[in-house]
């Protein structure tokens, strides 16, 4: 059963991501920027509520207090999809940083582009980080906040983090608070798989990191705030749920703090 309402959700999950780019595409070409941001707001917001009726997986999202008012990086740990769509109804017209092939796909680039999206050319390898900058410094001149993935991809819950360079790199150069995400959504919708599990996804947005630490302050502050909470969040799944699958890598995560 499981598999199945799986197989329904994503689905019904695609055909309402381009229903809401082809239905609503003249507003947005036409209308005012408030009119995208409604749609961008509508599509999460319906596939959070598909997620919860068709899959039972539903969504608590914590901490908006800590969220201040203005341009701010948002650094979320990056589990699944989930959280791709699901922080946006939380935030003021944020922007993603995402692969620059990305931004040529029919309609969907389109969208992007028209919602300020900062393209990011990893072959440039080094350079990559400069080729963000300008889209973040206009991002931040809007008061807009950035959405940033600290791990670059998504990562397996309990894994070893490895953060990159781009966290610290934007922040330092930006100059405007950094909000730590904690989450465990890949427990429900794991990286690897169509199956997406009955229970309640949970994020927390964390207090707020004003400007001015050097790399290694920034680093063990984020990191400690994003994982610390992280692992919260997977233990508290694992004790509303004791059915949910185990992975080798979780187990050894929840045995070491047992």
């Amino acid at each position: 059963m499981t598999a199945f309402r799986s197989l329904v959700f994503t689905a019904l999950f695609y055909l309402n991501l381009f229903g809401h780019m082809v239905i609503f595409s003249p507003a947005v070409l036409l209308g005012p920027d408030h009119v995208i941001w409604w749609v961008t707001r509508s599509w999460a917001k319906t596939s959070l509520w598909l997620l919860k009726v068709v899959t039972g997986t539903r969504a608590e999202i914590t901490g908006q207090e800590n969220i201040p008012a203005g341009a701010a990086l948002i650094a979320a740990k990056h589990q699944a999809f989930w959280e791709v769509f699901a922080l946006v109804p939380e935030l003021d017209r944020p922007t993603f940083v995402l692969k620059k092939e990305l931004m040529s796909i029919p309609l969907f680039g389109w969208y992007a582009r028209r919602l300020g999206m900062i393209p990011v050319d990893r072959e440039k390898r080094g350079a990559a980080l400069n080729s963000i900058l300008v889209g973040a410094q206009k991002a931040v001149a809007s008061g807009r906040q950035i959405i940033i993935f600290p791990e670059g991809t998504r990562t397996e819950p309990g894994a070893e983090p490895e953060y990159r360079p781009g966290v610290h790199f934007l922040y330092s150069r930006l100059g405007v608070p950094l909000v730590p995400v904690a989450l465990n959504s890949g427990v429900y919708w794991p990286r690897d798989s169509f199956v997406r599990r009955e229970g309640t996804v949970r994020a927390q947005f964390m207090p707020a990191i004003m400007p001015g630490l050097d790399r290694h302050a920034l680093l063990r502050q984020v990191k400690g705030a994003i994982e610390g909470r992280s692992l919260d969040l997977l233990r508290m799944a694992y004790r509303e749920r004791d059915d949910l699958p185990i992975t080798p890598v979780i187990a050894e995560r929840l045995r070491e703090e047992s």
